[in-house]
């Protein structure tokens, strides 16, 4: 452009756009050539350790890399605080015209602003922290990189400061405003990488709700797309992403580590490569004083797989907004892995957590505690220790769902803290459901028990040969099981403050095991000639025993879906509870028979008390499931009622 001529002319302000655009392009530098500064002293300080040469930063800047890598490498001290490096002396002149390029800039849109930070920097140089030398004191490379108010004024303030201003006049110079971006100075080329990042960040912008962010600046620099965007309200928060043809370079700044990772993994589809997650360190900046720096590189062959890649940037955003405020709240009630899970879930599905953290968060999860388990999760308890992990992350999931679809629909707060809170009474309700599924593993053993008695007798009837060790043997092996899983779910039924009827069902199967393990090892110590009609009569009782199992099982079943509302379950359940008490009469009436023929028949002593006792322990243990039957109706009709 002829810039001499057309000052003349008096149409200066047409310069402002290629200004502002060149200011923009002096910021880049002079960060990479602060961040060198700073990674030098590391270097010089700790030479053993792998320096950060700052390559692809220098690249995306226009900076030649390998300058900047022999500087940082041949950083060593000279002194206990000073240190000596390679063409130190270019790099502080060159981050003084950085600093002037950036200053023109802003003078031209903002006579005044430039004049202050004029005389911000000749401050900065007559402190002698800008003298152009091949030595340089640690201290002063503090003061030129520290951004801290304590500290006073500072190099790296003024380009903070001169950044913000750059920023605010490309909006207001914009040639145009393109879906959303301020943009100037744009080829044509540019306008297709342009829509497709916006196209992304308009699809999930509407997700930050009333957050301040998400401002984007476009123009074109040295041969280059520079698509800025300021993310959120933190200042070491920004992304600046690079398009030259359909290469793809995006900076990203952040004072989390954690969140950067994050901002990483939302991209594993694409084949980009990933530098850094450096740290650098700058006071006022993070909680301690320092940020990372990740910069990613993605080199398709076609404009179209560039644009997905843009616009996926661009919609992934909004889901850095207050990220770490929501992972620290969703770690008081999950484990951390398991916040930043729900967090990845979240941005991938298009829900992110904003609307969460709008309604109130923290306190819409301890409302819905506080009013539908009070009894059921202690203060200070995390859900996963509650509910379990998969259920509780199941349940935040849905927390962050239903804030975010109540604020997009307008509906009110109350509406969401009803929603969240029967939502926590029916997960709840699972937690019922999976110890009654213990319940229901144990009636299945009681069932083995059965039917390896129901064996036995057969193959005594019929003459054949019959293990009695054998039985014995595995019969206790599954008592023993069925004891371990009523031992376990006692622990959760406490831990989990479940109902007290859960745990009494939980005695009563527990007892039919031991008295079918006890019937069971008095069937192998019967007499292997036992008379025929003997063992016809117990084969009938154990069928009765068989019945009542598979009752009992149906029963649990059909109980486990009556929170659920369905009539037929509960039907289902209560009928199961009459056709216990029937079998307890049947088997009732089936021992007394047994009894009659025993003592009507003349037999020996052990075939007399063997026949005797199996038939009582039999019938004990159908006495156990008709009170498992009352236990389980007092449950269903709690269910009923709620």
């Amino acid at each position: 452009m002829k810039t001499q001529i057309i000052e003349e002319l008096g149409q200066g302000d047409i310069l402002l756009p290629a200004l502002v655009a060149e200011g923009l392009a002096a910021n880049d530098r002079i960060k990479v050539r602060m961040s060198a500064l700073q990674a030098a002293a590391r270097h010089a300080q700790d030479p053993d350790r792998p320096a950060s040469e700052l390559a692809v930063e220098s690249h995306a800047a226009g900076i030649a890399p390998a300058a900047i890598a022999t500087l940082i490498g041949g950083a060593h001290l000279v002194g206990p605080s000073r240190l000596a490096a390679p063409n130190l002396a270019k790099l502080m002149k060159e981050i003084q015209d950085d600093a002037a390029a950036m200053i023109r800039a802003v003078s031209a849109g903002a006579a005044s602003d430039g004049d202050k930070a004029n005389a911000r920097l000749t401050a900065v140089r007559s402190a002698g922290l800008l003298d152009a030398t091949n030595e340089i004191d640690l201290a002063r490379i503090a003061r030129l990189t520290g951004v801290a108010e304590a500290a006073g004024d500072s190099l790296h303030r003024l380009v903070m400061d001169l950044h913000k201003a750059l920023n605010k006049l490309a909006a207001n110079c914009s040639e145009e405003t393109l879906d959303g971006a301020h943009v100037f100075g744009l080829h044509g080329e540019d306008r297709g990488a342009v829509e497709a990042f916006m196209k992304g960040l308009n699809q999930t912008r509407r997700l930050k709700f009333n957050h301040p962010g998400l401002d984007t600046m476009a123009t074109r620099s040295g041969g280059r797309l520079l698509i800025q965007n300021d993310i959120g309200t933190t200042d070491a928060h920004v992304v600046v992403i690079a398009v030259k043809k359909n290469a793809v370079t995006v900076t990203y700044t952040d004072v989390h580590l954690a969140r950067a990772k994050f901002f990483i993994s939302l991209f594993d589809k694409f084949e980009a490569s990933w530098s850094g997650l450096d740290r650098h360190t700058a006071a006022g900046l993070g909680e301690d004083n320092s940020f990372y720096l990740v910069t990613g590189q993605y080199q398709p062959g076609h404009a179209v797989d560039r644009n997905e890649f843009l616009a996926a940037v661009g919609a992934a955003l909004v889901f850095l907004i207050d990220w770490n405020k929501a992972r620290k709240l969703l770690r008081t009630w999950v484990a951390k892995d398991d916040a930043t899970r729900i967090l990845e879930w979240a941005a991938r599905a298009r829900i992110g957590h904003r609307g969460f953290l709008e309604l109130g968060g923290n306190e819409l999860l301890g409302s819905a505690v506080r009013n539908a388990a009070p009894a059921r999760i202690g203060f200070g308890e995390r859900l996963d220790q509650a509910l379990g992990r998969a259920a509780a992350i199941d349940f935040l999931k849905a927390a962050l769902r239903a804030s975010t679809e109540a604020l997009l629909a307008g509906r009110s707060v109350r509406t969401v803290r009803d929603q969240i809170e029967a939502d926590l009474v029916r997960h709840l309700e699972r937690v019922d459901g999976t110890l009654l599924a213990a319940v229901l593993r144990q009636i299945g053993l009681a069932h083995d028990l059965v039917a390896a008695i129901s064996r036995h007798l057969a193959a005594l009837r019929a003459g054949q040969p019959a293990d009695r060790k054998l039985l014995a043997e595995r019969c206790g092996a599954i008592e023993q099981k069925a004891d371990r899983i009523a031992l376990e779910t006692r622990k959760e039924v406490d831990r989990l403050n479940a109902r007290p009827t859960i745990a009494q069902l939980i005695d009563r199967a527990e007892e039919a095991v031991d008295e079918l393990e006890q019937a069971a090892f008095i069937a192998s110590l019967m007499p292997e000639r036992t008379d025929p009609s003997l063992l016809a009569a117990l084969a009938e009782l154990c069928a009765v025993a068989m019945t009542a199992t598979e009752v009992a099982a149906s029963g649990v079943a059909a109980a486990t879906d009556v929170p659920e509302g369905r009539r037929a379950d509960s039907e289902d359940a209560l009928s199961a509870v009459t056709r216990l008490i029937d079998a307890e009469h049947a088997a009732d009436g089936h021992e007394r028979a047994t009894t009659a023929l025993v003592f009507g028949g003349g037999f020996d002593v052990a075939t007399s008390l063997s026949v005797l006792e199996l038939a009582r322990a039999i019938e004990r243990a159908t006495d156990r499931f008709a009170g498992f039957g009352h236990l389980l109706r007092r449950h269903i009709m709690i269910d009923l009622a709620a």
